[in-house]
């Protein structure tokens, strides 16, 4: 199970897929698969048969503004009660927690500097 507090995945989010695909497996020999999460196409890096992250394509109206990057998700046991800290500690909530299927209950966070991260409570499948 993974542990609250522990980072669980990584995802580059990027408006260039290809040159993205192209440039990893090169360098790391990463291999990927393109699958359908429900919200459109997800590609999942592989190092060899183990999944090590994803990538999202940002070429949408709610990535305005957004730079590409490789983005952090953090497990906790209650995104919803983590998430209901967050403005107490001087963060802010930038996405409010919601649910993909079969991955889990996410939401995503400014902290207190301004770094965004993930916040993600890993459906019980998915938990390592």
């Amino acid at each position: 199970m993974t542990a609250h507090g522990t980072f669980w995945w990584n995802e580059l989010m990027t408006r260039n897929t290809e040159a993205a695909k192209a440039f990893y497996t090169a360098i790391l020999g990463w291999s990927h698969e393109t699958m359908d999460v429900g919200a459109g196409p997800y590609v999942v890096w592989k190092a060899g048969d183990e999944v090590v992250a994803g990538m999202l394509d940002i070429n949408d109206e709610r990535f305005d503004g957004a730079p590409d990057n490789w983005m952090s998700y953090i497990a906790v046991d209650d995104v919803d009660a983590v998430v209901a800290q967050v403005a107490g500690a001087g963060g802010t909530v930038l996405q409010p927690p919601f649910d993909i299927p079969t991955v889990g209950r996410i939401a995503m966070v400014a902290d207190a500097s301004g770094a965004v991260v993930g916040l993600a409570t890993p459906a019980p499948e998915t938990r390592g």
